[in-house]
Formats: C-alpha cells, structure tokens, sequence
C-alpha cells in the first residue's frame, strides 16, 4: 500500500525562486520598575502612552489602599481613552466606582455604576456591573438593593451556586435585622426595582423572606452536590465548607420535612446535566434575561409548592 501516492512530487521539490528575508533589526524597550510614576513619563504627545500611564498609577494606588490618589488618576486617564476603546473605559469606571466606595461616596459610586450599565452589550458585561453593585450595597449597608441585584445575578447565572449562597445570607441578614426592628439607609435605585419587577422589601414580611432563605439555600444545596462530583484539591474543599455553612443556615431555618421536600423537588426540576453545561448558556445575548422576573420564575414558585408553611 503506498501512503503518499495521493501527493504531487512538486510539494516535495524545494523552491527555487524564494526571495531570503532579511529581519531589520529590533530593540526591545525595556522599562524600569514603576516607570510610570516619574515626571517625565508624562513628557510626551502619545494619547495611549498617557492612558497607559495615568491607568498604571491608578492600579498601583488601588493596590496600595491609596483610593483618593488612585480615583485621581483614573479621572485623568478617561481623557485620554479613545471613544472605540469600551475595554479600558469600563475597567476604568469600575476602578472609579470601587475607589468611591471605599472612600465612602456613595451617590458617586452609583452615578459610574450607572454610566457603565448604559455601555452593557453581553451578559459578561451584566454580570460585572452587578458585582459591582453588590459590593457597592453591601458595603454601605443598602440590603433591599443588594437582594435585588442578587436575585438579577441568579437570573442571568441560574447554576452558579456561590450566588444564591449570598442571596440566602442577605435573606438570613434582612431577616433578622427585621426582627430587632432596624431599618437600612440606602439610596432607593429605581433600575434595580424596574428590572427585578417592584421592591417588595420595602414593606418586608418574615414569612416571605424565611421562605426565601430557604429557597436560596436549598438551592445552594442542589447545585454544590452536582458540582462536588467533579472537583479536587481546594476547589472541593470551598465546595464543603459552603455546603456545610448552608446546612447550618437550614437548620436555623428549621424547614418542615413537607417543606423541605416541595422546595427541593422544585428547585431541581432545570438541573439537568446537558442544561448546565458552561456551553449551553448564552454569554453573548441579554434576551433571556429580562423575559421573566426573578420573582415570577423562583419566588411564585416555592409559594405555590405544596406544603410551605413558615414557623411562627
């Protein structure tokens, strides 16, 4: 049997008329450490050499926990950010929204979170915006508008089980603070309330939010044991602590067996391998995101599960 009868000889024959090419010569430009934090770093007319500039000075102040310094110079690096650059304009609002926070500016942390949702196009993009305002809320004590950007992230990521980790400890949080009659003081951000379909928190019922707290949990519970199947090392020990943390929180809880039983029943009723896969979910299109609430999808359904009765 001959292997290579299908080949032309020619592909085997060396080129005859091929021209050398003649490499000119290339000198790397090294840079001394931190060379961005010198005077004369700024002693040029490239737009992009002072973004670069003004962004590393901003990062290095944010590492070093100097946040007015670095909110200075992120400020002046947007002037030199080329309107087609979306990347580092965004990554630049965020850095201004978090230098905000941590300085204690609220409105102005909210204000860049607000600029960068007008930019949003994918759902990469949602989700950061919504992480950012996550920490923003929660650093300033706002609970309601924390669960409600929770409850938008659950949405567009339905199998990330560290989310509902955290909507189900904001519940437990609103829960009890409820009971010692404390009250939250936080800007009301009406886009949260439109896009999770009203604030119900602004009149809280315990009943409700237990029965939230559950869910939350038991779905935390669900997708943990799927995805422990199939980890190691200390990604399966991060895995076992929440897992154990959240059936700490059920026991606080104390769910009657009916009830644990119709939530859990529920709750699994999408957790189908072939669903979860990284593949299956869009990451490029916000479609699916606003097609129902939030809580026409998770909470409607563990009122109407069988059943659900909260404790007294």
């Amino acid at each position: 049997m001959e292997m290579f009868a299908s080949f032309d000889d020619s592909v085997f024959l060396e080129a005859r008329d091929r021209v050398p090419v003649t490499l000119s010569a290339y000198d790397a430009k090294v840079c001394e450490p931190e060379w961005f934090c010198e005077t004369s770093a700024l002693h040029t007319e490239d737009p992009l050499e002072k973004q670069k500039i003004y962004k590393f000075r901003g990062d290095l102040a944010v590492r070093r926990g100097r946040h007015q310094e670095a909110l200075d110079a992120y400020s002046s690096c947007q002037e030199w950010i080329a309107d087609n650059n979306l990347t580092i304009r965004r990554d630049v609002l965020e850095g201004m929204a978090r230098c905000c926070t941590k300085l204690g500016q609220r409105d102005r942390a909210l204000d860049f979170a607000n600029l960068l949702s007008k930019e949003v196009s994918n759902t990469c993009h949602l989700t950061s915006l919504l992480l950012l305002k996550v920490s923003i809320y929660q650093h300033f004590g706002a609970v309601g508008s924390k669960m409600a950007a929770l409850q938008r992230l659950c949405s567009l990521l339905p199998f990330n089980p560290w989310h509902w980790h955290s909507l189900g400890q904001t519940c437990l949080q609103l829960l009890g603070d409820n009971t010692t009659g404390s009250c939250f003081p936080e800007r009301c951000d009406s886009s949260e309330e439109q896009n999770d379909g009203g604030s119900e928190e602004e009149q809280p019922n315990d009943n409700r939010i237990w029965l939230k707290a559950c869910t939350c949990f038991i779905r935390t519970r669900l997708l943990l044991r799927i995805l422990r199947q199939q980890q190691s090392s200390f990604v399966l020990q991060r895995t076992e602590t929440t897992l154990r943390m959240t059936d700490e929180a059920l026991q606080r809880l104390s769910p009657k067996e009916t009830t644990l039983q119709a939530l859990t029943e529920v709750l699994s009723e999408d957790l189908i391998p072939d669903k979860m896969r990284e593949d299956y979910q869009d990451g490029d299109s916000l479609a699916n995101v606003c097609v129902q609430s939030f809580r026409e999808r998770w909470w409607n359904k563990s009122l109407l599960a069988d059943g659900l009765d909260a404790p007294c």
